[in-house]
This record gives structure tokens, sequence and C-alpha cells, in this order.
């Protein structure tokens, strides 16, 4: 057995420090508090103070305590009733919180952190208009929801160039259809994409859509070719416009026949260019029975009379028109 040194033999023990209050603050909060991810947030080894704005961000959220259920119910009571921003604002600085937990669940997704904080800051916002006090649910819980779908709605509106969840499907398809892949591997089967869809309740389609769209990249259309060349991807690329050879062809052709459908009236009596006008040219065209009722013929001699026009027409305009048929192919 040590005996104990002469210097220490006549100095009693010193007792040893009661735990504060400040000291238990954190380890009384369950693992699924908001503030996890504060404490959990890097903190600086040796820097006196924060270096980075993250840090910064997370020191300041640290100043604003959480709110009793008591205070909570107060400060809505008068945001509600009274319009209060005081009251409005306290409650968002102490459930900041909030978003930090839930953004640092989606780090992996390769975002700056501190966007994916601002953005359930602003689903906090609408998670204050929202909330009713009466249904005996703590703010921070209801909140939570908020915060994740504003982060969720970012990632999805950022995860490409080009968005990839323009629908209710494809948005159920970004958020799940990885983990429902390895759910599946994990249970011994091969996640084909009808076995995906059956699972998820989509359409086979578009499980080999999204399975594309997030299992590859976007490419400029700006980016060069190659080191040794000057021309881009969209030099190569074929274009949807008409070429503008033919795009003069088709205008000359259009006046053309203009020019001649107005030498063709001419050739008319007065009955039968109404016809042509209201009944075969126009895009609202009269009914046969408008015309015959007009003109006092029947409706099956007014569709005679159409007939043998649109002979006329044709005949003409083979007379006038070299290649009339080749054009017509």
């Amino acid at each position: 057995m040590r005996k104990r040194s002469p210097q220490m033999a006549g100095k009693p023990r010193r007792p040893a420090r009661k735990p504060q209050a400040a000291d238990l603050k954190d380890e009384a909060r369950p693992v699924s508090s908001p503030s996890d991810a504060v404490s959990e947030a890097p903190a600086p080894s040796t820097a006196v103070v924060p270096v980075t704005a993250l840090q910064q961000y997370l020191a300041e959220v640290r100043r604003y305590p959480f709110l009793s259920k008591e205070e909570e119910l107060r400060l809505f009571h008068e945001y509600q009733t009274q319009g209060s921003r005081e009251a409005a604002v306290k409650l968002i600085l102490s459930n900041l919180r909030v978003s930090v937990a839930i953004a640092s669940e989606y780090l992996h997704a390769g975002f700056d952190q501190m966007d994916l904080i601002q953005e359930g800051n602003v689903g906090l916002l609408q998670a204050i208009k929202k909330f009713d006090p009466s249904k005996n649910v703590r703010f921070y819980a209801y909140a939570a929801w908020w915060a994740r779908a504003y982060i969720l709605r970012y990632l999805l509106n950022n995860f490409r160039l080009v968005k990839v969840g323009t629908t209710q499907d494809q948005r159920k398809l970004f958020y799940n259809l990885r983990k429902e892949k390895a759910k599946l591997e994990r249970q011994g089967y091969v996640p084909d994409a009808k076995l995906l869809a059956d699972r998820l309740n989509v359409r086979e389609r578009d499980v080999i859509e999204m399975d594309q769209r997030l299992g590859s990249w976007e490419l400029s259309l700006d980016q060069p070719l190659s080191q040794d060349t000057e021309g881009t991807l969209l030099d190569v690329l074929p274009t949807r416009e008409t070429p503008a050879d033919e795009q003069l062809a088709n205008q000359e052709l259009r006046t053309l026949f203009r020019r001649k459908l107005a030498e063709f009236a001419t050739t008319l009596n007065e009955r039968d260019e109404d016809i042509l006008r209201n009944r075969i040219l126009s895009e609202t065209p009269l009914t046969l029975d408008d015309l015959g009722a007009k003109h006092g013929i029947t409706k099956e001699r007014t569709r005679q009379l159409e007939a043998r026009i649109i002979r006329r027409l044709r005949d003409f305009i083979k007379e006038e028109v070299k290649d009339f048929d080749h054009l017509r192919s």
C-alpha cells in the first residue's frame, strides 16, 4: 500500500466539484433532440473564436435556449392573437437547432451545409404560420417536418442542372429509388425495373428514366471536343430547325400558290367564287346547308359544285405550276 507524501499528509482532501447546470445541460437532452447536430458539429480545437461561417453560425445558435412548453404556448398566443413580431422571432430563434439537425442528415448529398440549414430555416418560417398549439404537440416536432420538406425540395431542384423531379412519380423515385434498390439487394433479389416499379407503385418506364438520370451527369454543349480543336459538342449535334434553303423554298412555294389561287378565282363565277372562299379555303367554312340557302340551291347541289371546283383547281395548278405532282409528294 502506497504511503502518502508528507506534503499531502497534512492537507485534507478536496471534495469533488458538484456538477453545475451548465455542465448537464447538453447531457440531459435525448439523442433525438435538435441540439444533437449543434453539439456534434466540428468545433475548433485550439482557436479562441470560431473561424468558419458554419462555426460562427453554430456558436450563435447555442446562445438561444430551448423554450419550456408553457413559454412556447404563451408566445404562440401572443403571435396568433396580437400578431407579435417579437414572439415570432423568439420562437424561431429558439428552434434554429431543428434546421441544423435535419440538414446534418443530408451532408452526404454533397451540398453546402449552410445552404441546407438556410432552406430548413425557411421551412421554420412556414411552420410557425401553420402551427396549431391546441394539438398538444411541441413546435420543434412539428417544424421538423417543414424544415425537412424545404431541404428535400432544395436537393431536388439543385441535384441536376436539368430538373429531375417534375412529376409526383418522379419525386417519389428520386427520394426512394436507391433506397429500395439497396433494400431488395439485402433481401437477395435482383432490383430490375419491373420489380422496382411494382414496389414503388410507378410505371416501369419512369423507373428506367430516373435510373438513367441519377446514374449520369450533364455535359456542357460549349465544352471543347478535345484540346486540339476549337469545336464544341454543339457544333456536331443535329439541329431540329428546318434548313435555311428549305425555309426559303417553302416561302417561295407559298407565295406562288397564293398568286395562282388569285388567278384561278378570276375564272369562276360569283357563286363558285363564294363557295371557294367561304367553304374550301376558309378556316371556319360554312356548312353546305348555309351555302345552299344563300344561293337558293339544295345541299346536294352545293356538294356537287364544291367537288367540281376542287377538280378545276387541281387541273389549273397542274397546268400553271411545273412539277406539281413532285411537290405534292
